[in-house]
């Protein structure tokens, strides 16, 4: 892997953050995220682009998202090769400075976009993303561990891609969780799975394709790596909402939709409908948890919804797919894993 390899050879990073009595630590994660040169990038450096859900983003210890693209200038287009209707997603630099003004902590890449531009664009968006202070991981054999509110916690992605950590690879999924769970107290892991689009609401048995991909099995991989020892899985990639599953009390969510798709990815009708789901945890296990619905306007851009469209969406979601292990939804967007 050469300089990629050592630009992340230390698959173990720890950084202190500031202690908090109650001893709980809270987290934030949403969905996809996209903004593209070529697609069009939001004005004035996105300092408006937050702005309808940034006290949100802002109200818990550590936020986490899913980087859909790259960042600076590294590299050359997959599309030069590709052609057709191809999709190469590279933001400006200055566009991590705007995810951790916002309030955002790391960036998952185990995705099919993180390799849009090549190792060169997974190098410069590493080097960009720790020079605005962001967190990344999700590159193959990746543990990143932060120490929030006084808790170690483990954060881990997958995707079935030769740069990330293999989606596709259950008992290789398994040991590397064991092996972060022998380094924090928390693991979370994040998954880029499922098929994609208005008809893939719901979370199927078995494997999923998508333009011909192999896009995994999601509910045995997640039940796979809880059972390992993952404390809360945390998926994107179908760029709609899915239900929440509470196997062994420990919380799954599948899918949060899409997040920020300015200029990128559609909206409209379910495509529009988001969430930023908040957790607490406390003595390694999730002690509470709280769906705060979004929604996407145009051009891509989040606010918050107070319609709860997205709530009645995934409770219902979560009924119908996950049956007795469904995860309860309250009107509020309360959720109770036990």
């Amino acid at each position: 892997m050469g300089r990629l390899a050592a630009a992340i050879a230390a698959t173990l990073v720890v950084v202190a953050m500031a202690p908090r009595t109650a001893g709980a630590a809270t987290l934030n994660w949403v969905g996809d995220v996209a903004v593209s040169t070529q697609a069009g990038v939001p004005p004035d450096h996105g300092r408006g682009l937050f702005a309808g859900v940034e006290p949100q983003l802002r109200g818990a210890d550590f936020t986490l998202g899913n980087l859909e693209g790259t960042l600076g200038a590294g590299g050359s287009s997959k599309c030069a090769r590709l052609g057709g209707s191809c999709f190469a997603f590279q933001a400006p630099a200055w566009f991590a400075t705007t995810l951790h003004r916002a309030g955002f902590d790391l960036m998952n890449m185990a995705n099919n976009h993180s390799h849009d531009y090549g190792r060169s664009g997974i190098l410069a968006t590493v080097a960009t993303l720790r020079g605005a202070h962001l967190g990344q991981t999700g590159l193959r054999g990746e543990i990143t561990v932060r120490r929030v509110a006084g808790t170690r916690i483990a954060f881990l992605g997958f995707a079935p891609y030769p740069w990330t950590s293999d989606l596709l690879d259950i008992p290789a999924a398994r040991q590397l969780v064991r092996r972060a769970r022998r380094r924090a107290r928390v693991v979370v892991v994040i998954i880029h799975a499922g098929a994609e689009g208005a008809g893939a609401l719901h979370t199927p048995r078995g494997t999923e394709f998508a333009f011909g991909e192999n896009r995994g099995d999601a509910r045995r991989f997640a039940h796979a790596v809880v059972d390992a020892g993952a404390t809360l899985v945390l998926g994107s990639g179908p760029h709609v909402i899915r239900g929440l599953d509470c196997y062994r009390h420990r919380l799954i969510a599948y899918s949060l939709g899409d997040f920020v798709g300015y200029r990128t990815l559609a909206i409209g009708g379910v495509l529009s409908l988001s969430a930023i789901l908040h957790v607490t945890l406390s003595n390694g296990r999730v002690v509470s948890a709280r769906w705060r619905p979004v929604t996407l306007v145009a051009p891509g851009v989040p606010r918050r919804d107070r319609s709860g469209a997205s709530i009645r969406l995934v409770a219902r979601l979560s009924r119908e797919d996950f049956g007795r292990s469904a995860c309860h939804i309250s009107p509020a967007g309360a959720i109770r894993t036990h």
